[in-house]
């Protein structure tokens, strides 16, 4: 039994790849379930997000590269290309990186809080699916105990930044007075929505949400008094837009050159400047290349977050201290499980000793013998057999001259 994690981060990998190697939500089950009828894996759970993608295992062998094989595979992926990107994090080491990614630590915005709902979703998804069982359950329900003590002892959470948050920053490094400016969210989820509050808490009037689905658009909208459209409409909307922040599951981008070029052109040209959330992106990489568009992806907003999160490096210090320790409670649950077994069968061996020396003693009250001789016989006899093997083995260990065996012994019996 071993527990590993296989996966690749923004630090790690470029969205480029990181794009390749999403489990969209249609994907996510039929993945779980294909990868834990594999004879060698146990348990399975996926995190795919944005930034990172990783898969928690516990598997026969102790190394991961039969999960890196199904990973390249499942997404047909070249081996050498997805290998420079991976990290391999084997049995404590993939406990404690669990943590730390719940906790925010290892994220591109230290401290945010966004993950741990995400952690949340993949471990609801993966247990629905009946690929997690008794190791990845007590994992990541340590994990959401410990990422919440981390958030409640230490002030990683201060001073709140996002993805969301540096995308609608950037935007005001930009444009002067964003209460102006005509936004066009594409998308409904987790993040449009932070993306949104924070706009309006920056000025914006007007808000133009396009959804696949209008009604969750709408519920959106009527949040923040914007206006909901279908993604059918955009081609006749895009030119309306000054700023374009998209952040959707889809799994082929949703705007094209050619539709931009066309919006551009009923514009005059006048700039837009856009941030793509998404991975796989939501915005073709070549409408980068026109001369009026500024586009940026989420590996664009780095340097941006590094700016926001300097008030929150004082607090990991703390916050590591608290994961180091919870990453030692869990191994010494994970390994007490080892010695189950051995304790199982130490157990039913001592029991069947036990009735088949009190067999043999009603056997002998039954035919009338002395029951005080009865029970004497019956205290040497059990005596001998308990002692006997332990017996055969220390002389064994004295010949061979194995110490540790016989020290562990003198522990195990209380000796001393």
């Amino acid at each position: 039994m071993h527990l590993i994690t296989i996966g690749l981060n923004h630090e790690t990998a470029p969205v480029a790849i990181r794009e390749q190697a999403v489990f969209g939500p249609e994907k996510l089950v039929p993945a779980l379930q294909n990868l834990t009828a594999r004879r060698d894996i146990d348990e399975t759970a996926i995190l795919s997000t944005c930034n990172r993608t990783e898969i928690y295992c516990r598997q026969q062998q102790p190394d991961g590269q039969a999960v890196v094989k199904w990973l390249c595979q499942f997404h047909a992926l070249e081996p050498q290309q997805l290998q420079e990107c991976l990290y391999h994090h084997p049995e404590e080491e993939a406990v404690k990186h669990a943590f730390r990614v719940a906790s925010g630590l290892d994220s591109m915005v230290l401290g945010e809080p966004q993950i741990l709902g995400q952690m949340k979703t993949a471990f609801a998804t993966a247990h629905k699916a009946g690929t997690t069982g008794k190791i990845l359950n007590r994992l990541f329900q340590n994990t959401f105990s410990v990422a919440k003590q981390v958030r409640t002892d230490t002030a990683i959470g201060a001073s709140a930044v996002s993805i969301a948050y540096a995308a609608v920053d950037l935007a005001k490094k930009i444009f002067a007075d964003l209460g102006t400016k005509t936004v066009l969210l594409i998308g409904a989820g987790e993040t449009i929505e932070l993306v949104a509050r924070h706009l309006t808490n920056n000025g914006v009037r007007h808000i133009i949400v396009a959804n696949r689905s209008v009604e969750r658009a709408e519920l959106l909208t009527s949040r923040i008094s914007g206006e909901a459209i279908a993604l059918s409409e955009l081609p006749n909307r895009l030119a309306d837009a000054d700023i374009i922040i998209a952040s959707t599951a889809s799994t082929l981008p949703i705007l094209g050159k050619g539709a931009v070029e066309s919006a551009l052109k009923l514009r005059r040209h006048k700039p837009i400047f856009m941030v793509d959330l998404a991975v796989p992106r939501d915005i073709e990489a070549e409408v980068g290349g026109l001369a009026d568009v500024f586009l940026y992806t989420v590996d664009d907003l780095k340097q941006i977050i590094e700016e926001n999160i300097s008030s929150r490096r004082d607090a990991t210090d703390e916050a590591e201290k608290i994961i180091a320790l919870e990453t030692i409670r869990f191994m010494h649950w994970l390994r007490g499980l080892n010695a189950v077994p051995t304790i199982r069968s130490f157990r039913k061996n001592v029991d069947d000793l036990r009735n088949a020396a009190l067999e043999q003693a009603y056997r002998q009250l039954a035919a009338g013998e002395n029951p005080e001789r009865i029970i004497e016989i019956l205290a040497h006899n059990l005596s001998n057999k308990f002692a006997h093997a332990p017996s055969q083995a220390l002389k064994q260990a004295d010949n061979e001259g194995n110490s540790r065996l016989l020290t562990a012994a003198r522990k195990l019996f209380m000796l001393d």
